[in-house]
């Protein structure tokens, strides 16, 4: 195996997918699986697809299009680009708006394609003490949808966690959020008999796991990518009952050698931490990994074996303190490391970081 190695454990995701599914639709939710952290890796939307997930969302549409021949609806997850709407009626199935002039541009496009669109429409939290103009905002937008040739509605969307990764859907917040938004939909007229979803979420799978049964029967549809490729959520926070070993990280041993402490941190560290100044610890062991800044920012490691430490990085390599490591390693054996969120789309996106897909 060629390292740096990012290794993907398929099975892990498809039982995390399988358990949040079934909360889902014991709670009348519809889940919808999202493949952009891995770049629309098929495999991947695969094990999304065997867990129970019957719709795919990506922000990028060539994800979609790696995705073409998944028995899946396909749903672009950002504002639709103007000169982008044939694409997007050409390979999707649902998108996400908030203009009138690309919606009418879409409906164009899906009436010369002969498709029919389902058409979501975004309304921001962020403006809940000015939720007269938002709303009228949104039900003005919904009257157009239904006029449109070509589009159908799907509904009213929110992202209740994303910029800034605040979470407004617990306690008071997701109250406070969720009413809003219902107030909105309820103005809308000539809806009452829509048949598709009537307001989706995105970024907080833990919702589900609170909500009680048939607690919010309006809000139909929740977006999960992270919880169910990490069993993570929002702020790295686990999502009770699911592991987090679907990912690892490995690097192979380069070089080991003893080398003082001072010069070593001194010379390498790069960070402020109590744990790393250069005041004379003595003779440490010294090893590099083949990885470096140019793969992975290295705040966003953490190495398996918490008896290493991180001292710093070049270009091309790691370099840890490893004298009080668990066990000893050898030059040539893989180290493996735990990624957050950013790690490993930072990996993904580096062409030397090889990837591996293992049932």
């Amino acid at each position: 195996m060629r390292h740096p190695s990012l290794s993907f454990d398929l099975g892990v995701i498809e039982d995390n997918t399988r358990m949040l599914a079934r909360l889902c639709c014991d709670k009348g939710v519809i889940p919808v699986g999202i493949s952009k952290l891995v770049e629309g890796v098929e495999s991947i939307a695969r094990a999304m697809m065997f867990g129970g997930i019957q719709t795919i969302g990506d922000t990028q549409i060539q994800n979609l299009i790696k995705l073409a021949d998944l028995p899946l609806r396909k749903m672009l997850l950002r504002r639709v680009l103007l000169s982008e709407v044939d694409n997007v009626i050409a390979h999707t199935d649902i998108s996400l708006h908030t203009e009138r002039s690309v919606l009418e541009a879409l409906s164009r496009a899906a009436v010369a394609a002969n498709k029919s669109h389902e058409v979501i429409l975004m309304h921001d939290l962020d403006s809940l003490f000015d939720t007269s103009v938002v709303g009228s905002d949104t039900e003005m937008l919904v009257e157009l949808v239904l006029t449109l040739p070509g589009l159908t509605f799907g509904g009213i969307s929110s992202y209740l966690a994303c910029f800034g990764e605040k979470e407004s859907a617990t306690e008071n917040g997701y109250s406070l959020g969720y009413q809003g938004t219902l107030t909105t939909w309820a103005s809308c007229r000539n809806v009452e008999n829509l048949s598709g979803e009537n307001l989706s979420g995105a970024g907080i799978a833990g919702v589900v796991l609170r909500m009680p049964r048939n607690g919010a029967p309006r809000l139909t549809q929740l977006r999960l990518g992270s919880s169910l490729i990490m069993g993570i959520g929002l702020n790295a926070s686990l999502t009770p009952e699911m592991p987090q070993s679907a990912i690892s990280l490995q690097a192979e041993i380069v070089e080991i050698k003893e080398k003082s402490s001072v010069y070593m941190y001194s010379i390498h560290a790069e960070r402020a931490n109590d744990e790393l100044q250069f005041s004379e610890r003595g003779v440490r062991l010294r090893a590099l990994c083949a990885i470096g800044k140019q793969d992975v920012d290295i705040d966003l490691l953490t190495p398996v074996d918490d008896g290493i430490v991180i001292v710093g990085a070049t270009d091309n390599v790691l370099i840890l303190d490893i004298t009080d490591a668990n066990r000893r390693y050898q030059i040539g054996e893989p180290l493996s490391f735990h990624l957050s969120y950013h790690g490993v789309m930072q990996c993904m996106a580096s062409e030397s970081v090889t990837k591996h897909y293992r049932k």
